[in-house]
C-alpha cells in the first residue's frame, strides 16, 4: 500500500481564491456585489440550489436577484468573477433543486465543490455564534462574513473548526480494522475516528482514540491527507497506523458496537454479500480504504 498523500478528496478540491486580504475592504466588496457578473449562492440548512443537467452544478443567481440575508464573500474564480453566499431560503431557480453536500459534494467540479463547502461551513458557524461567548451580548457580522464582533465588548470571534483524526489501522497481516458505531445500521462499517482533545497532538489523538475505542495499541502513525467536513464544522485529518497482530479487540460499548479485522478477500466478500456497506466517495474514510484495498470496492455506496 502506498503511503504517499491522498491525491483526491471530495471536499478538499476548492480552486477559488479566497481573497482574504479583501475581506475588510468594504469599498471593494461593495463594488463586487454591485457587479452583475458576480455570482451568489443561497444557502440554508446545509443545502444550496443545484442544477442536474445531467452533471450536478451549483445554481447561482446574480446579486440583483439574491434574497435578503447575511452575505459572505467566498472569493474569486480564475476569471476574476466574485462569488458570494447569502444565508436565506433559496429562490426558485429554473431547473434546480436544493441539495446537500452528502448528495452532491463528490459529484461537483473542483470549483463548485470548494465553493459549496466554504458556504455551508460559514452558514453553519454563523447560525450557532449569534452571541458572544465572553459576555452573552449579540454579535454582528464583519470581515465579509469571516468574523463576528461582540456589540458590547468589541471582541472578535472567528469561524470555529474542530480538528478530528481518522485512522486506517492495519495489522502485521495487512488486515484492516473496521468498526460500527452504536447508532449505525447493521451493515455499516468504517475506520476509526475521533476529536482531538485540548493540549493533544494529532498523533497522540490517533493513539488515544484507537486504544479507547477498541483497546489496541498502534505505532508507525503516518499522515495521508485532510479535508474539511462542514457537517457542521470539522477538519478530518487522516492517518495510517499499524498495530501488532494478536491484540484482543475490546470495543468500548459507548463508542463501538462491534469491530473486526478484514483481509481484502474478506472485505470484498462481505460487501458482495450485502453484509457490509462501504463508504461513498465523499468521505476521506472511503479514499483511505480504497488506498489500502488497491482500488474501488464493489457496490460502493454512500452512507446516508
Amino acid at each position: 500500500m502506498s503511503e504517499t498523500p491522498l491525491e483526491w478528496l471530495a471536499l478538499a478540491r476548492g480552486t477559488h481564491d479566497r481573497v482574504a486580504d479583501r475581506r475588510r475592504d468594504d469599498a471593494w466588496v461593495a463594488r463586487r456585489w454591485a457587479d452583475q457578473r458576480s455570482r451568489v449562492l443561497v444557502v440554508e440548512g446545509g443545502r444550496v440550489p443545484v442544477a442536474f443537467d445531467p452533471t450536478p452544478r451549483l445554481a447561482f443567481v446574480p446579486p440583483a436577484r439574491a434574497p435578503e440575508g447575511e452575505r459572505y464573500l467566498l472569493g474569486v474564480d480564475e476569471r476574476g468573477v466574485a462569488h458570494f453566499a447569502v444565508a436565506a431560503p433559496p429562490p426558485a431557480v429554473e431547473g434546480a433543486e436544493p441539495a446537500d453536500l452528502r448528495r452532491v459534494g463528490a459529484l461537483l467540479d473542483d470549483l463548485d465543490s470548494g465553493l459549496m463547502a466554504h458556504a455551508v461551513a460559514l452558514r453553519n458557524w454563523h447560525d450557532t455564534h449569534r452571541f458572544c461567548p465572553r459576555c452573552g451580548a449579540p454579535t454582528e457580522i464583519a470581515s465579509a462574513g469571516h468574523v463576528r464582533v461582540c456589540t458590547r465588548d468589541d471582541s472578535q470571534h472567528f469561524p470555529r473548526v474542530d480538528p478530528a483524526v481518522i485512522m486506517l489501522v492495519r495489522d502485521d497481516d495487512d488486515r484492516v480494522l473496521l468498526a460500527r458505531g452504536p447508532q449505525w445500521p447493521e451493515d455499516r462499517r468504517s475506520i476509526l475516528a475521533g476529536f482531538v482533545e485540548p493540549g493533544e497532538s494529532l498523533e497522540q489523538a490517533v493513539e488515544r482514540e484507537v486504544f479507547e475505542e477498541v483497546g489496541v495499541r498502534v505505532h508507525d502513525i503516518r499522515y495521508v491527507g485532510s479535508q474539511p467536513w462542514p457537517l457542521p464544522q470539522s477538519l478530518m485529518v487522516g492517518y495510517f497506523a499499524r498495530a501488532a497482530s494478536g491484540q484482543e479487540l475490546r470495543p468500548d460499548p459507548e463508542e463501538i458496537r462491534d469491530a473486526a479485522w478484514y483481509s481484502r478477500d474478506e472485505l470484498r466478500e462481505a460487501v458482495e454479500r450485502g453484509d457490509l456497506v462501504s463508504p461513498g466517495p465523499l468521505s476521506i474514510a472511503a479514499q483511505m480504504i480504497t488506498r489500502w484495498y488497491g482500488g474501488p470496492l464493489p457496490r460502493q455506496a454512500e452512507f446516508r
